[in-house]
């Protein structure tokens, strides 16, 4: 054993064998990133100009819009690209931190690698089971008019399904990427300033929030113009601009099935490391936290990476994803009822407000500078003050920017003072994420009463730690609620009275104006995430510093720029909850739209009266405690894997203790990878396959009960209940184990008895059990409650049952046989089996004439919807109510006496 062992200063890394190829090496960089670094600058010059070139000519084929956003979107890019460079020209500090830094990355890496491999073959498959729905089910007669086919639309939305995974799980490797590079330089920049290391996290940060939201704006803004330019949108005869949103729900199904699996997968690996280091090593053995004598310490620091980085970036690229394709959806809806001139600006309004995010969320980073100093190590203003300055700044340019994109897309001569109630719609979804923020942080932050009183109760005992953070969580649902719902009054009233009627003089603008306060409260989302990003690079970097022997010194501004980072990592959990809280209500409102497409009659009401229906919300509900408790259970039985392992190696190699014996890290990280991925797999497929099976099962009992529509409404309350329980879910796990985490690192400070004190013990029971509820399952509920109104979506059309009622059920075919009077005629016409028209009867013309003649004003698609009844009535029952008779016995296809009337009058209904 050489000197430095037995005098106990070993390095946690000197003279170690390596475990894992160098991440410098050119073998361990992705090969695109292998590729562009080999492309000549010149070269890469041209291909940005030709990309340049075809965004010019898509652009005008589509909208001078779509040319804003693209525009945009690469000059972000560019700005990301700038800030990599500046964050990697800083040194990385003395090998021993480079080596640690060096696992992590290697470990972040492989799990990476391998966790989303398996993300990759499930939505594969999964893309072949959309594919197969969607090549035997309905189109809306919208899209059979303009020549959309089943196969056509079948092979979009797998299309667009896939690509919207793929850019969710390239948003979260961006995440994950610059993290495991900037912790070590914020681990060295700490060695010279305090200023300067908040500054680089800040950077590193920056870079990922400017890609993920990019990405998430480009990906949709170019799916959107191929598509535009592919099916000839607003062309004579063709589909138009209104019906093109409903075909990019895909792209947000595949991002919310990637953030799903990555929120999961990363979850149960971090937490588990966490739990299982902090259990053997602070609790049994008395070590500090990121101590490097403990052997889960580097799976601990890896699964900082992969669940708060690489899952959070996935998750916010999927929040921002839903919400611009329901936005689009209800913006084409409200344009075609108020027979607006030029809809392109209500449909292209979301990507322009996300693209203005971009600008303003750059100049709130880059207002983070690093003041000169002299260059000694000590204190600087509050980290946290700094931040919220920029955020401040971000806000302020949000209001000017959101008033500007309202008057500019969404003034119109019907109503002109719209756009102004529009603008106060943004305004109300921007001051309700920033009061979401500050509630976060007063009940998370020890500087506010809930977690000092939380960090009291502590000194009475473990029990007493749990109770007093359940109560808190419990009760930090209560002001969230009512900030949302007030926002969701105030902006559906200012959408309503924007002046904005259909042909019948309704008020339509309610349902956009919720639409554009989401947009509001998502419109600074690249600065939150920022914040978001600068937690885990923070608590990297204090732990690089404790593994490094690094001077107190040096660790003590890491430890405060760790505890800021909790605190911002909670308050952005609450920003999450309530965007998504936002963008449920309005994919839940998108799919009663799209139902209605379909189903060709209004679908605006879900009576939870109906038994049925009333079981669909008790099932939601059910949904998800099942999940958080499956997802709980998880990081329970992964963390006991560790806590064995950790065990078994300091009773095996009791010189650990003593510097005499290095710890087998690698073993902990193979562990905690192996076991997330195996335990992620069942409450991902609860999540996905609950809402399609419940939505077929009550499609086949509606057949046989006589309502069509029944496995709609059943799933529409399923995802109602599932909503409303989700949201109050995940703000309690969030909280409670945010404010669990804080109180433990009060004590820490040296309150209540500091360090190593019966207190502390209490709260680290505290924080354990927090750990799974704030970064495993709270999380995870913000991506599944989205999930679920995406994959309703989705789905929609195979939870109806309406075209053709002598199909088996779960069929939907054309008839075989038609006459010849009903060729060319509408859709909802053909849909109808040869025995609809068969059962027509003489007095029909009357009949229906005195039943929908008030109807015909108001809604054709519900004067159709009455028509098929009647047709039903009299196929069931055998005549009508004065006696005719029905069928006269005619054999393969309709009746020569009945058939032309009855066609007539489908004809006249339609054109009317």
């Amino acid at each position: 054993m050489d000197d430095d062992m037995e005098g106990g200063n070993l390095g946690p890394y000197q003279d170690r064998p390596r475990t894992f190829p160098s991440m410098k090496s050119k073998a361990y960089a992705p090969w695109i990133f292998r590729v562009l670094m080999r492309i000549n600058s010149r070269i890469l010059l041209v291909l940005l100009l030709v990309c340049f070139g075809a965004i010019f000519y898509i652009g005008a084929s589509t909208s001078p819009i779509i040319v804003f956003v693209f525009s945009v979107c690469i000059i972000s890019f560019f700005v990301s690209i700038y800030l990599t460079k500046w964050v990697l020209a800083k040194d990385e500090g003395p090998p021993e931190m480079s080596e640690i830094s060096d696992a992590i990355r290697d470990g972040a890496e492989g799990f990476f690698r391998t966790q989303y491999g398996t993300i990759s073959k499930m939505a594969l498959l999964l893309g072949l089971v959309i594919l197969g729905i969607y090549l035997f089910r309905n189109i809306t007669p919208q899209q059979e008019a303009s020549g959309l086919g089943r196969v056509t639309s079948a092979y979009i939305t797998v299309s667009a399904f896939l690509f919207g995974a793929l850019c969710s799980g390239v948003a979260g490797y961006v995440g994950m990427w610059v993290s495991v590079r900037a912790n070590v330089r914020v681990s060295s920049a700490a060695r010279r300033s305090a200023r300067e290391a908040l500054q680089i996290a800040v950077r590193a940060g920056g870079f990922s929030a400017l890609v993920v939201v990019g990405m998430a704006v480009m990906g949709v803004a170019i799916l959107y113009a191929i598509l535009y330019v592919l099916l000839g949108v607003d062309s004579t005869g063709t589909m138009k601009s209104t019906d093109l949103p409903l075909l990019l729900v895909g792209y947000g199904f595949g991002a919310s099935f990637v953030a799903l699996f990555a929120q999961l997968g990363g979850g149960i690996y971090t937490k588990a490391a966490d739990v299982g280091a902090d259990l053997v090593g602070k609790v049994e053995q008395g070590i500090p936290e990121d101590d490097p004598r403990n052997p889960a310490v580097i799976a601990d620091l890896v699964g900082d990476n992969v669940g708060d980085c690489a899952a959070r970036g996935a998750d916010l690229f999927e929040s921002i994803a839903a919400e611009i394709i329901s936005a689009m959806i209800l913006g084409g809806t409200m344009a075609q009822r108020c027979k607006i001139e030029d809809p392109s600006g209500f449909i292209l309004f979301p990507l322009v407000v996300h693209s203005f995010d971009l600008v303003v969320s750059s100049v709130g980073i880059f207002s983070i500078r690093n003041k000169r100093d002299s260059g000694v190590i000590g204190t600087i203003e509050d980290p946290m003050r700094t931040l919220e300055k920029g955020y401040s700044v971000t806000i302020f340019l949000a209001i000017l920017t959101f008033g500007l994109s309202t008057r500019w897309l969404l003034y119109t001569e019907q109503a002109p003072s719209a756009w102004l109630h529009f603008a106060l719609c943004g305004l109300v979804g921007i001051v309700t994420a920033y009061v979401f923020v500050w509630i976060s942080k007063y009940y998370t932050d020890y500087k506010y009463e809930p977690v000092r009183t939380l960090a009291l109760a502590s000194s009475t005992g473990h029990g007493t730690n749990i109770i007093a953070g359940v109560s808190l969580g419990l009760e930090s649902t209560a002001l969230p609620v009512l900030v949302i719902s007030l926002a969701i009054v105030s902006a559906f009233w200012l959408g309503r009275t924007s002046g904005l009627t259909d042909e019948a003089g309704n008020p339509t603008g309610g349902l956009f104006g919720t639409a554009v306060a989401t947009m509001g409260m998502l419109s600074t989302a690249a600065y939150v995430l920022t914040m978001d990003m600068f937690g885990p690079i923070a608590d990297n970097a204090g732990g690089i510093v404790e593994m490094s022997q690094q001077p107190e010194s040096v660790r003590e501004i890491t430890d405060v720029l760790d505890a800021v980072g909790n605190t911002t990592k909670a308050t952005t959990k609450g920003f999450a909850i309530g965007s998504a809280a936002l963008a449920s209500f309005l994919l839940f409102s998108a799919y009663m739209d799209e139902v209605a497409a379909f189903a060709q009659e209004p679908f605006k009401q879900v009576d939870i009266a109906i038994p049925e229906v009333f079981v669909g919300g008790l099932l939601g509900s059910m949904l998800i405690f099942l999940f958080s408790a499956w997802a709980c259970a998880a990081v329970g039985r992964t963390a006991q894997e560790v806590v064995n392992e950790v065990r078994r190696q300091f009773i095996e190699r009791p010189g650990i203790m003593e510097y005499k014996e290095k710890p087998d890290y690698g073993r902990c990280v193979s562990i905690v990878a192996s076991a997330s991925l195996r335990e992620m797999i069942k409450p991902g497929a609860l999540a996905i396959i609950s809402p399609t099976v419940v939505g077929l099962l009550f499609r086949i009992l509606g057949y046989y009960t006589g309502h069509p529509l029944l496995g709609a409404k059943v799933v529409a309350s399923m995802l109602m209940f599932a909503t409303v329980s989700g949201i109050l879910m995940a703000l309690f796990l969030n909280t409670a184990g945010g404010a669990w985490d804080n109180a433990k690192k009060y004590i820490e400070t040296g309150a209540l008895g500091g360090k190593g004190s019966d207190t502390h013990k209490a709260a680290i029971t505290g924080d354990t059990v927090g750990d799974p509820f704030k970064d495993t399952a709270g999380p995870s509920l913000h991506v599944l409650i989205k999930m679920l109104a995406t994959i309703t979506l989705v789905m929609a059309p195979i939870f109806l049952w309406l075209r053709n009622y002598n199909a088996a059920p779960g069929l939907d075919i054309e008839p075989r046989f038609m006459s010849k009077e009903s060729q060319g005629l509408p859709p909802i016409v053909k849909g109808l089996s040869w025995t609809s028209f068969d059962s027509s009867c003489p007095k029909l013309e009357s009949i229906v004439r005195k039943r929908l003649e008030k109807v015909f004003k108001d809604d054709v698609g519900q004067a159709a919807g009455l028509l098929r009844l009647h047709f039903h009535d009299c196929l069931v029952h055998g005549s009508d109510s004065d006696g005719s008779v029905l069928l006269d016995g005619s054999a393969g296809g309709p009746s020569e006496k009945t058939a032309i009337p009855n066609l007539t009058l489908r004809k006249e209904i339609q054109n009317n």
